[in-house]
């Protein structure tokens, strides 16, 4: 069992084709504003055999799978040990979470050792990351009108802030409000997008919430300005030498 989710998991990962590393729980119930109709984003690593990269025939490298069990949906993706590394070199701050997450399905030695790795490749640049998601995420809200995206414009923002001012990943929304100069009303909106997943929430202070995600992305410019993280990342050589042994290791 796993915190805000009541439902085993465990018999998801013993289904799956090769070995997981790791599988965490993402999206909605990890940002800290899950509806009780949203889906359950599991994400994780797994490991082919070495044979499946030596040969002819093209590795799957990414499986995704989506299936109904115990009455809620659940949306399983996974990467191969060496495609989730070569995302975490890239800037990509949703790995990062995803391999951070708290939400814990399933875990071992080796998940512990690419989470212990994991700061060698955070750079400043990875706001760039949350800055281009806040915008789509922006437009999204402006089209619709819907909570949800909303929602997810302030939380990749702050996420973004607080990563760049302490080098430390931290996707849950509620605990970025209470951290950080955050609007005062999100709570209101994510007790508004428990109850319903794709809910709008009537008499939005539009003009006000704009200038607020545009304050947000002035604060977001500044903490990069300011940030001691590194401009790149120091980490590849561990890496590597990381995906290498686990996957000899088998």
């Amino acid at each position: 069992m796993i915190d805000n989710l009541d439902i085993d998991l465990a018999p998801v990962v013993a289904e799956q084709p090769d070995p997981l590393l790791f599988a965490t729980v993402s999206g909605a119930h990890l940002y800290g504003f899950p509806s009780q109709d949203s889906d359950v984003d599991l994400r994780g690593v797994h490991l082919l055999p070495a044979a499946d990269l030596l040969g002819l025939r093209e590795p799957e490298e990414t499986r995704s799978k989506t299936w109904v069990r115990y009455g809620a949906e659940l949306d399983l993706v996974t990467h191969d040990l060496r495609k989730f590394v070569r995302l975490m070199l890239r800037r990509n701050g949703y790995v990062l979470e995803q391999l951070l997450s708290p939400l814990v399905v399933h875990t071992g030695e080796a998940h512990r050792e690419l989470s212990a790795l994991a700061p060698g490749v955070i750079t400043s640049h990875h706001a760039h990351h949350y800055r281009g998601f806040a915008v789509t995420q922006w437009r999204l809200f402006e089209k619709t009108g819907e909570l949800k995206p909303l929602l997810y414009t302030f939380r990749v923002l702050l996420t973004g802030i607080h990563l760049m001012r302490s080098g430390e990943v931290q996707p849950h929304l509620p605990t970025l409000v209470q951290e950080l100069d955050a609007p005062a009303y999100i709570p209101e909106l994510i007790a508004a997008k428990a109850a319903q997943e794709h809910g709008t929430f009537p008499g939005l202070d539009q003009p006000r919430i704009a200038d607020d995600v545009e304050r947000l992305h002035t604060a977001l410019d500044d903490a990069q300005s300011a940030s001691s993280l590194p401009d790149a990342a120091t980490g590849h050589e561990a890496l590597h030498d990381f995906v290498v042994r686990v996957r000899l290791g088998g």
